[in-house]
């Protein structure tokens, strides 16, 4: 048989598009050379690969046409050192490179999506990335050639590849780590090597010889090719002059030691690469000129090699076993063949969307020795391709355009190259050496055919390898090429093609069946037009709007196939290839009929179906097509029907007996055959439906095979019920939303009703795909928030892609990532309600967004928080309106006390505004301003300052700036990454200040100043200001928290000038700056329990510090002491070493009774301890204990909290007699009340029983008696008072710790309760107190005592309602800031209690809590430390700057739900579940959104609950660990951002807080009521009546679906009149149906439904030929017979069908009325059962009845007339006599339904009789 001749298409005069981007920039090229190199790909190549879990090709759906080609190839060309990337005729990229380019291609990475550009130079790889990275990999080896692999790149060493190159690129450290390191010295060895990514070092390689494995250092084998789809590389052995072809494998590390040989060192990295031979040959005495892969006509892997010089194509075929997922095991060399060839390329011509495996099916286009352009599948050769004829002038562009169409006749192909998909870059010329054209050639012809290609997959795929070779040479020969000789294809050519070429077939089949031939026609062609096919076929050539009068003549085609030359040969051969085609078409004929988008294409295919079942005489399948399409019905058309006709597979059959009857019981012969086979992509439509049914009805999985002979793909997640099983194999197949709507609605309801079953409570392992799937965005965008950044993108776009078509445009851009994201637009920004405020900068402008609106928007609570932390306006001061010399000294002195209040604001400031913005990156920080000023209202606002002569105004300036800057800085938030070390340089001053300072610890205490390079701290500690190194020890410590950095840690002891060695120079440190160097030593070693730095820590208490202020030195031991606790943070006991002489130590500083003699103190020294103990603070021979007692009681406090140690909680005891009330000051009761707490932490209970035992029995009995009034002289009245609210006061802030964050009701009103009381008995107030408290004790204690007392109180109950902004908390505060000095003892400290108090109420803007952990409560405790500083520049008892440690121990617990489908932040209430603990059973109470959870250790469950949003549970393990930061992956709530999804018919709580979801149903009805009426008056009357209703603005109330709003908007609008009024109201109760049982995608499905039976009736009434085909009667089959699995437990769901069962009934009596309605139906029923007659469908009267006939058929059943003939002969054998046989008819056609049994049984047997 001759080969064909097809003509290429001239897609245009091909020239590098980088040389025309040269012209185009017009620079000179004079330094550049004049060498250039490129290369084209194709856009797929740089496309986002899906990575390592990406879906495989083999679920690619072919039943939809392929997308559109990109913009044309890309191309990459290089000119020394530059490269253009470049995509159609537009520059895409620019690169360019110090060193001249040796060569460059794209590769792919393990562990990264993005295709990779690796660029080899000299002597360095640059690797780009798609979006912009780079990364440069120094190369200390000469590197030949680069090649990339599937899982890296490999890379080819010079022959002298093992010396070093010397170059400026590779320093030193590089060269003595590959000297050092063991991986480096196998590289150096190594001729090849494999760069799996681009920030790790090239890995030797091995190669596998004789089952060992040794170093792969044969420099002569060069790599000539590699593959990146499948681990293949071709080399040329030139010494051995031989080629081979190696697979590289992975081999574990394990494997490699057990065989590796001694000259490999098994400490390897894992993985290990390998490389086995699988083929070698000597073919050449040369390399092979090119290598590629192609594929065999079976589908089989051929590695190609091209030998100009020979002029041949070796080609070798591989072998792949599947047991090795697909991995190159084995060879056969016997399978080899050569083809004349002078040049070659791989390309996609005849199937071009098929895959095998992962490779795609490519043909081989050659060169042959005679400048022949022919096609080659395998070893055979499919057709010729020539140059167009003529070439018209608008593909010639070059300067010899002119009268070149002339000499074209005589251009001759001399080359090829550049090949790309099915495109080529094709080389002429017309003799003359000097004349040369490259022309851009396509071998598709455009447009293709969807239909034809799956046809032509299918027959590939379905027939046996000879039947496909005979009818491939048919396709490709002489006869299909004439197709495309037209001029002007249209688009059916190739399917014309197709079935011409089927036509032949069936024609010769025919010739040699008939006896006589001579009625046959010559030609294929002369039988087509004289066939009663082409008669049929130009009657429904309509559909695809083709003739066939433009196809070609094909007279005198004869066979010439010697191997079926014989006639009956002939005869059988292709009586077995027309039968194979049969079945592989009808399967592809099923699955097309599953999507409701091909029904042209099945129009198409039928009649060509039915033509091949004419020739094959079967019957069954022309009567199966007849009903699909009674119009194929030709009375003329007369057949042989043969012997035992076959039945035809029915999908829709199979998937009715699985509903009715279950998976199980279903005929499995209504499966075809093919549609069982692995990976016949062409049917994966069908076989996922399938495999759908499967697992819905019960079937049992085997692997990846299902027990119905299918196989299918599972995503990952767990799965309790057979819906949710179907759900991840819709997940896994890559099955959504959108491909749910191309189904049939009777196929797609089962699988809707899976969907709406696990709607309501999904597991929570599902990938989120899954949860899209079945409307559960909410849990799908939760899901995605454990994803980094980096996979966000590529699984949003996983997630549009499978959602419904019409919500593609509502999905965002990007899918937040924080509260912050979606509350930071300008248009949900709320400004302040106060004018005054608005242009403010008062540190607190950003504060009012939509979340705190949210959760304090109903009140003005903020607005007066902001006020009261308000320092950048001057206050008001109350003076008379005509003042005089004394009011002016009267109004300094307020302004004096009003600036003590201004200076101690940023403390609170600093705590409402923490961590509640971000820093612009490309702005500076700006600090609010701290004015001192005040403002006179009484003399119009005129502003006051204050006197210089007689205040000292410096002191408020030095400490007040700074923690106005810890204020300011503390407001931003933590970044996802580190803040930018460029940005901190930037807000650096020139010269340092006290703000800067402030700022530096902020930065520290969020972590960022880990971006701090250690020369960027040496010049900050180089300005020598006291301030600004204060911020940066603490700064770091915090940021390096626990580490024990050591850098960090040099730095930090060079500040402690007592642990200097003796011959270090002296330095004078103040002694604030050690006593900052010494917590930063804690907090570095925090938890470490490191022994040098406690026993450091431990002399450090008692040392009189070397500062310059001696008042200082309670501070510097207090630093000590705490610094101690921090490093041995609730270890107790476990920390020591030496347990005995260190605690004694600690107790001896606490004075505890018989420890205070000095020479025990000295028996545990050293010599160097010794000497340095001259230092201690002793007075004679005791230790000062009233400096020293502090410090030690908060180590012990640290060091055993939470330990419950009663050793130590006995030791320190309380005084139990007066005489020992004598030894004890009182404020040290409070440090050991605290310390004794903190120890017993379980022991504490919000209880006035629990408070009283905190006091001992003497105090308690002599407050008694004080109270009742008695005066003894027996006692000091004024110590036991003392003692006692000491006592009180330590017992509250304990309570305040233990339930800090909590909101513990009990907590917070026992708090108050003594906060009331403490302030009573300063000032009497209404207020209600507990009568149990004694009265009248303030004559015997000082006022200040008093004022410490009640505002450490007030600062407890703020710690317990930390972020709740609580009420009744907020008043007392505000009360107690607006005291004036005349109302009570008003100084620094007690407005810095009162201002913090105030932030930690409102902490972060109530977004913030407080936790309890051990560092938490560390923080807190030094925060609250009792002793409260009398000025803005009091450090004398605790530095300052350890207040705001507060920030440790803040934890942003807040959540915030907001609405998927809007994105809007809404209330809804939730239920939490805390576990239970020794004082309470498990609880579960309810929060309402925006809300602080409670903590981790303690948090169990939190459930969405109320009926207005879809449930969803979050279940936790309760773990004592810090609650998770922001952008943790294992973030259960998503950085606090809860996403959930609003029930369709539901408000939301701001629409409506009542809830009207019952009123939904009255509120529609009376909508439709008011249409019904306004529907006469709105035809006259353009303006809707008064009054009345908008039905698309209700349901636009209760659903944000933009389907159901646009239904309401067109059919049931009242403005909108219809003539059908029956029709309204459908749409009316439609629309109330779907809105309140939130069900929108059942819509289509109710009006497809109600369309077809009203389309069903007028057709049949006013004879409207509306359906030509019966298909639809299929799916509504289905859709009757889900109703009836639901009635019988097939299927089961709590919420019933997703449609309405007595509509489906309704639809079934409709159906049934229509058929009954027709009056000649029974007739032709009757000639039908009798002869197999139908209807004469030339006339329009008999297409009806043809058509009524096959949907009576197909309605009730009925096979076809053959069988039911076969059915009623056996009857009449076994009862001849019986006057009814309707049980027998039921048992022998099981399918029929009782109408069509009684029908038959009425013809065949009540007739007879």
């Amino acid at each position: 048989m001759s080969i064909g001749v097809r003509e290429l298409t001239v897609l245009s005069e091909f020239k590098p598009f980088g040389l025309v981007s040269e012209e185009l920039d017009g620079k000179s090229l004079e330094d550049v050379p004049e060498e250039h190199h490129y290369f084209l790909f194709h856009p797929d190549v740089a496309r986002e690969g899906d990575g390592p879990a990406g879906p495989s090709t083999a679920d690619l759906d072919f039943s939809s046409p392929s997308p559109p080609y990109d913009d044309g190839d890309h191309e990459i060309f290089i000119r020394g050192n530059r490269i253009i990337w470049s995509t159609g005729c537009r520059v895409h990229k620019r690169y360019s490179s110090p060193k001249t380019i040796i060569m460059a291609c794209w590769c792919r990475m393990e562990a990264i999506s993005d295709a990779l550009l690796c660029v080899l130079q000299i002597d360095t790889l640059s690797i780009y990335g798609a979006s912009g990275e780079v990364a440069c990999v120094p190369l200390p080896f000469a590197i030949a050639s680069i090649s990339p692999l599937p899982f890296g790149l490999l890379l080819q060493k010079a022959v002298d590849g093992s010396s070093r190159i010397s170059s400026s690129a590779l320093n030193a450290r590089d060269l003595s780590r590959a000297t050092k390191d063991t991986g480096w010295n196998e590289a150096i060895m190594s001729s090849h090597l494999i760069l799996k990514h681009p920030l790790e070092e090239p890995q030797a390689t091995y190669i596998e010889e004789r089952g060992k494995f040794i170093s792969m250092k044969d420099f002569d084998e060069r790599t000539i090719w590699t593959s990146d789809v499948v681990p293949l590389m071709a080399s040329y052995n030139k010494s051995k002059m031989q080629h081979s072809v190696w697979l590289v494998e992975i081999v574990s590390r394990s494997e490699a030691e057990t065989t590796m040989v001694d000259a490999v060192s098994t400490e390897l990295s894992i993985p290990q690469y390998s490389f086995r031979r699988i083929w070698q040959g000597k073919c050449s005495q040369s390399a092979a000129n090119k290598v590629f892969l192609a594929t065999d006509m079976d589908g089989v892997p051929i590695v190609c090699f091209l030998f100009v010089d020979q002029k041949v194509l070796l080609a070798v075929r591989l072998q792949i076993d599947e047991s090795y997922d697909e991995g190159l095991i084995d060879i056969k060399p016997q399978m080899s063949w050569t083809i004349p060839a002078l040049s070659a390329a791989s390309v996609t011509v005849t199937r071009p969307r098929v895959k095998v495996g992962r490779l795609p099916f490519s043909d081989i286009i050659v060169l042959g020795a005679e400048n022949h352009l022919l096609l080659y599948s395998g070893k055979q050769c499919l057709c010729r391709f020539l140059l167009p004829i003529r070439l018209g002038k608008e593909h010639l562009h070059s300067k010899h355009s002119s009268g070149s169409a002339d000499m074209f006749y005589d251009l001759k192909i001399t080359g090829i190259k550049d090949a790309v998909e099915g495109r080529i870059n094709v080389i002429a010329n017309n003799g003359q050496l000097c004349y040369l054209q490259i022309f851009r050639c396509s071998l598709h012809r455009t447009p293709s055919s969807s239909l034809a290609n799956d046809c032509i997959t299918a027959v590939a795929q379905g027939l046996q390898f000879s039947f496909y070779n005979h009818f491939a040479s048919l396709l490709w020969g002489d006869f299909g090429s004439a197709y495309f000789s037209i001029s002007h294809p249209h688009k059916d050519s190739e399917w014309e093609a197709f079935a011409g070429t089927i036509i032949r077939i069936c024609s010769r089949y025919r010739t040699r069946t008939l006896e006589a031939p001579s009625p046959v026609p010559d030609t294929a062609w002369d039988f087509l037009v004289s066939s009663k096919f082409h008669k049929c076929y130009l009657k429904h050539s309509f559909r695809c709007g083709t003739s066939l009068a433009n196809m070609p003549d094909f007279s005198g085609v004869k066979c010439n196939d010697p191997h079926i030359q014989d006639n009956q040969n002939q005869k059988i051969f292709y009586s077995q290839l027309l039968a194979e085609t049969l079945d592989s078409l009808h399967a592809l004929y099923e699955s097309l009929k599953l999507d409701k988008l091909r029904k042209q294409d099945v129009g198409q295919l039928v009649v060509l179906l039915n033509t091949i079942a004419i020739s094959l005489g079967e019957a069954n399948y022309m009567d199966y097509y007849a009903r699909d399409f009674p119009s194929l019905l030709d009375e003329s058309c007369s057949f042989d029907s043969c012997a035992t006709p076959r039945t035809p597979p029915s999908l829709f059959q199979w998937i009715e007996n699985c509903l009715q009857k279950g998976c199980h019981a279903s005929n499995m012969k209504n499966l075809p055959l093919l549609l069982c086979r692995d990976k016949i992509c062409v049917l994966s439509w069908a076989r996922k439906i399938v495999s759908f049914y499967s697992l819905l009805l019960g079937a049992e999985r085997k692997g990846r095979k299902l027990s119905t002979g299918v196989y299918c793909e599972i995503a990952n997640g767990s799965a309790r019920m057979p819906e949710e099983l179907t759900v991840l194999a819709m997940v896994g197949e890559r099955f959504g939303r959108q491909q749910l709507d191309l189904l049939p609605l009777g196929v797609s309801l089962p699988l809707r009703h899976a969907l709406d079953k696990c709607r309501e409570s999904p597991p929570t392992d599902w990938p989120a795909a899954a949860y899209v799937l079945v409307g559960r965005e909410d849990l799908a965008m939760a899901c995605l928030g454990s994803l980094s950044k980096e996979h966000e993108s590529q699984s949003t776009s996983n997630l549009v892609a499978i959602s419904v078509p019409y919500m593609l445009q509502l999905q965002p851009v990007c899918i937040p990532s924080s509260l912050t994201e979606i509350t930071g637009s300008d248009s949900m920004k709320l400004e302040d309600s106060d004018s005054s405020y608005r242009s403010l900068e008062d540190g607190m402008e950003h504060i009012f967004n939509s979340s705190t609106q949210m959760r304090f928007g109903r009140d003005l609570r903020l607005n007066e928080v902001r006020r009261l932390l308000c320092s950048a306006k001057p206050v008001a001061v109350e003076t008379s309106v005509s003042p005089t010399a004394s009011d002016q000294d009267l109004q300094q002195h307020q302004l004096w006390n009003l600036a003590q209040r201004t200076t101690a604001l940023p403390f609170g400031r600093g705590a409402f505004t923490l961590a509640t913005t971000y820093a612009l990156l490309t702005e500076a920080l700006r600090v609010p301003k701290l004015i001192l000023a005040g403002r006179l209202p009484a003399q119009q606002n005129a502003t006051v300052n204050l006197d210089p002569n007689l205040r000292n105004i410096s002191e408020l300036r030095s400490w007040p700036e700074f923690h106005n800057g810890v204020a300011a800085g503390l407001r931003l938030a933590p970044f996802e990454g580190k803040m930018s070390r460029t940005w901190i340089q930037y807000n650096k001053p020139e010269e340092p200040n006290f703000t800067h300072a402030g700022i530096l610890l902020s930065l520290g205490l969020h972590g960022h100043l880990c971006s701090l390079a250690i020369t960027d701290i040496y010049r900050y500690l180089t300005q020598e200001h006291d301030i600004t190194t204060v911020g940066i020890l603490l700064g770091m410590a915090a940021s390096y928290r626990g580490t024990m950095q050591p850098e960090v840690s040099r730095m930090l002891y060079l500040h402690v000038p007592s642990r200097h060695q003796l011959s270090f120079p002296e330095l004078e440190l103040p002694t604030n700056l050690q006593s900052a160097a010494l917590v930063s030593i804690g907090l570095l070693y925090e938890g470490s329990a490191h022994p040098f730095t406690m026993k450091m820590l431990l002399s450090e208490i008692g040392r009189r510090s070397g500062g310059d202020n001696v008042l200082e030195r309670e501070g510097y031991a207090v630093a000590a002491g705490y610094a101690l606790g921090l490093v041995a943070l609730g270890r107790g006991k476990d920390a020591f070493g030496f347990v005995d002489s260190f605690m004694d130590r600690l107790f001896q500083y606490i004075g505890e009774k018989g420890f205070q003699n000095e020479k025990s103190l000295l028996a545990a020294q050293t010599t160097e301890d010794h000497t340095r103990f001259l230092g201690q603070m002793v007075d004679g021979a005791h230790i000062n204990v009233d400096v020293t007692a502090p410090g030690a009681t908060i180590a012990l406090a640290l060091i055993f909290m939470k330990t419950e140690s009663e050793e130590m909680m006995c030791r320190l005891r309380l005084p139990v007699t007066h005489y020992d009330l004598q030894y004890v000051r009182p404020d040290f009761l409070m440090l050991r009340v605290i310390a004794r707490n903190l120890i017993m932490w379980s022991k504490m209970q919000p209880s006035r029983i629990w408070m009283e035992s905190q006091i001992p029995d003497f105090i308690k009995s002599a407050v008694l008696r004080l109270h009742g009034g008695s005066d003894d002289d027996e006692f000091d009245a004024e110590a036991v008072v003392q003692a006692y609210v000491n006592i009180i006061a330590g017992a509250c802030i304990s309570l305040g710790l233990k339930y800090a964050g909590t909101k513990s009701e009990e907590a917070q009103e026992l708090l108050h309760s003594y906060a009331l009381y403490f302030l009573n008995e300063i000032k009497h107030i209404p207020a209600v107190t507990a009568n149990a408290l004694p009265k009248g004790l303030l004559q015997y204690v000082d006022r200040g005592t008093s004022e410490i007392c009640l505002h450490l109180i007030v600062l407890s109950l703020s710690l317990v309602m930390a972020g709740s902004g609580h009420l009744r908390t907020f008043r007392l505060l505000r009360y107690l800031r607006g005291r004036s000095s005349t109302e009570g003892h008003i100084n620094y400290g007690i407005q810095m209690a009162v201002s913090l108090a105030i932030g930690f109420l409102f902490l972060g803007g109530g977004m913030q809590t407080l936790s309890t952990g051990n560092s938490a409560i560390a923080a807190l405790l030094i925060t609250l430390y009792p002793r409260l500083p009398t000025g803005p520049n009091d450090n004398r008892c605790l530095l300052q700057a350890f207040r705001h440690l507060y920030v440790i121990a803040a934890e942003s617990r807040r959540v915030q739900t907001v609405d998927v489908d809007t994105g809007l932040p809404v209330y809804c209430p939730l239920e939490v579940t805390i576990k239970e603990t020794e004082h309470y059973a498990e609880t579960s109470f309810c929060e309402v959104t925006p809300c602080i959870l409670p903590e981790r250790s303690v948090l169990k469950t939190v459930r969405i609950c109320g009926p207005r949003y879809w449930p969803q549970v979050i279940q936790l393990i309760p773990e004592d660990k810090p609650w998770w930061r922001f952008g943790d992956k294992t973030d259960p709530f998503n950085g606090g951002i809860l996403y959930i999804k609003r029930k369709v018919g539901s408000c939301s709580y701001v629409d409506d807080p009542v809830g009207c979801q019952s009123l939904l149903s009255r509120a529609m009805h009376k909508v439709c009521d008011t249409i019904d009426m306004n529907c006469p008056n709105t035809k006259n009357n353009n303006y809707p009546t008064p009054g009345s209703y908008k039905i698309d603005q209700l349901v636009g109330t209760f659903s944000a679906d933009p389907s159901l709003i646009a239904f309401a908007q067109l059919c049931c609008d009242s403005s909108k009149s219809r003539s059908d009024a029956n029709f309204q109201e459908f749409c009316s109760q439609l629309l109330f149906e779907c809105v309140s049982k939130d069900r929108p995608a059942v819509l289509q499905i109710y009006l497809s439904l109600y369309t077809t039976i009203e389309s069903m009736w007028e057709q049949v009434k006013h004879s409207n030929l509306i359906f030509e085909d019966s298909l639809f009667l299929s799916s509504l089959k289905l859709a009757l017979a889900y109703n009836e699995a639901l009635a019988t437990g097939k299927l089961s769901s709590p919420c019933g069908s997703i449609i309405q069962c007595s509509f489906i009934q309704s639809v079934r009596k409709h159906i049934e009325e229509i058929l009954i309605s027709f009056p000649s139906l029974c007739e032709n029923f009757f000639n039908y059962l009798d002869s197999g007659k139908w209807p004469d469908c030339r006339s329009d009267s008999g297409k009806m009845d043809a058509i009524l006939l096959s949907w009576y058929l197909i309605w009730y059943g009925i096979p076809s007339s053959h069988v039911v003939r076969s059915a009623v002969e056996k009857i009449k054998v076994k009862a001849p006599t019986s006057s009814t046989m309707v049980p027998l008819l039921q048992l022998l056609l099981p399918t029929t339904q009782a109408k069509g049994i009684l029908e038959i049984d009425k013809f065949h047997f009540s007739s007879s009789v």
